[in-house]
């Protein structure tokens, strides 16, 4: 018959259960700051290029409006070869208030389909989670 050496085990002290529970849980902590702050720095540097492409981006929509109105002039004094001056600027700008209506009316429309702003997808599934959380609670 083969006999097996049963040795038993060594005196492990109970602090060490405890003890590792604690140094996991510094560790985790310290993990989690750390990544926290490596995500802060992150979207500080993307912040700052966001920052420098928001400002290029106003600075071209500025010289759109300027570019713009110079074609608003180069069209009244296109019309302004047949009819005179004041009546071509009032046909252009009534034009030009008759596209604003209607980009207008269409954002409107735009913004009745998206109401309300909430997120109704986020909102289900919280309440579909809620609800399973309390039918097993139940159990």
């Amino acid at each position: 018959m083969a006999s097996t050496d049963q040795r038993p085990a060594p005196d492990v002290p109970e602090d060490s259960t405890k003890a590792l529970l604690a140094r996991a849980s510094q560790q985790l902590s310290r993990l989690v700051r750390e990544e926290m702050r490596l995500a802060q720095a992150e979207m500080v540097a993307k912040g700052r290029r966001y920052q420098i492409a928001g400002g290029l981006y106003g600075g071209a929509a500025v010289v759109g409006v300027v570019a713009f109105q110079a074609l608003v002039a180069a069209a009244i004094a296109l019309v302004a070869l047949a009819l005179p001056v004041w009546l071509s600027a009032l046909l252009v700008a009534g034009a030009l208030a008759a596209v604003a209506a209607l980009l207008a009316a269409t954002a409107r429309k735009r913004m009745r389909e998206g109401a309300p702003p909430r997120p109704q997808q986020a909102i289900d599934s919280v309440r579909a989670d809620l609800a399973e959380v309390k039918e097993r609670a139940h159990r």
